[in-house]
Parts: C-alpha cells; structure tokens; sequence
C-alpha cells in the first residue's frame, strides 16, 4: 500500500482546498447580491463609484481573464502602461482608449443588463474556471506575465499563484460589496 499522496488531479487535496476556498469567496460575493433589484444593484451608496452590479460584473472579467492566462499565458492586448492619465478628454469618450472604456465598463451594471444576468454568468464562468482546473495535469504550469509596472521583468505566475490571486481578488471584492450592501438596506453578507 503506498502512502505517497495522489497526483491524479480529480483526487489532489490542494487543488480541491483552492477550489473550495475560491467558492467560498464566491458565495460571499453573492451573498451581498441575493434579494436585490437591479436598481439597487446599480447604487452607488458609497463615497466610491463601487456598485455590487459592477463588482459581480468585474470579478467574473478578472476571473475569466486569468482562466485565460493559465490556459494560453498572457494575451496581446492593447493596453497602454505609460498611459498619460491626466491628457484624457473624459468629457469625449472618442478620445480615451477602448482597453481603459472596456475597464470601465467592467465595473458598471448597465440599464441593458439585470443582476440576475449577471449573477448566471459569474455562475458559468466559476464553473469553467472549475472545470479547467480540474483538467490541470499540474498546477505548477507557468507562464510569464505581461510587462506592466507592477510586474518584475520576466516574472511569470503559476496556475497555483493564480488561483491564490482570484482568491484574495475575490474576498476583497466581496468586501466590498458587503460595505455596499449595508449602506444600501443593513444587511450584511460578511459577519
């Protein structure tokens, strides 16, 4: 009988412990979300611009994102790091780059999208980020980051730190949308 643990990875305990605590995190987040309109899941009760519309709605972007990233490494896209902040024209939406209106938009509950929309494709995109994590031979699989300021030269992320990333993404979005959630009716998700 052997005692060395398993590497098949529908029976790896790390993988099943990351996907869980990930889960959890998710359920924090739809906690802050369940019982609301769609009014009120576009407020803004806050002194930010945080709504719990646009964190449900960024959090599965940012997750999609890095699903993406451990599946293919970091895409082409067109962000601009040494972009000069200050010289947009915010009034003239023609003048601002389509990667900083897409960012924006990911943290906005449009008047053409419902919470519940939402909420069933942050559903779908856990259960993609499930399945191919699942589907991992190994989660030491790497690949080296984008260049961007906050990134080493030549840094790379494992599937493993990726995930450890969504989850701390995850709770701290969570708390947020607990903080907004109180402001809104006092209920709180979190505690």
């Amino acid at each position: 009988m052997s005692t060395q643990p398993s590497t098949d990875p529908s029976t790896d305990p790390e993988r099943a412990n990351l996907l869980a605590t990930l889960a959890d995190r998710r359920a924090f987040l739809r906690g802050s979300a369940e019982g609301l309109t769609d009014e009120q899941a576009r407020a803004t009760p806050t002194v930010s611009t945080l709504s719990i519309g646009g964190l449900v709605k960024h959090v599965t972007a940012t997750e999609r994102q890095w699903a993406d990233f451990i599946r293919h490494g970091a895409g082409d896209e067109d962000v601009d790091y040494d972009l000069d902040w200050s010289s947009l024209d915010w009034s003239d939406p023609s003048s601002i780059p389509d990667w900083v209106l897409r960012r924006q938009d990911e943290f906005v509950l449009r008047e053409d999208q419902t919470l519940a929309e939402l909420l069933d494709d942050y559903a779908a995109c856990a259960a993609e980020t499930e399945e191919l994590v699942r589907g991992l031979d190994d989660l030491g699989v790497s690949h080296a980051l984008a260049p961007a300021p906050w990134n080493e030269p030549g840094a790379s992320m494992s599937a493993r730190q990726v995930l450890a990333h969504l989850i701390g993404e995850t709770a701290q979005h969570a708390g947020h949308a607990d903080i907004v959630r109180e402001t809104i009716d006092g209920r709180k998700a979190m505690g």
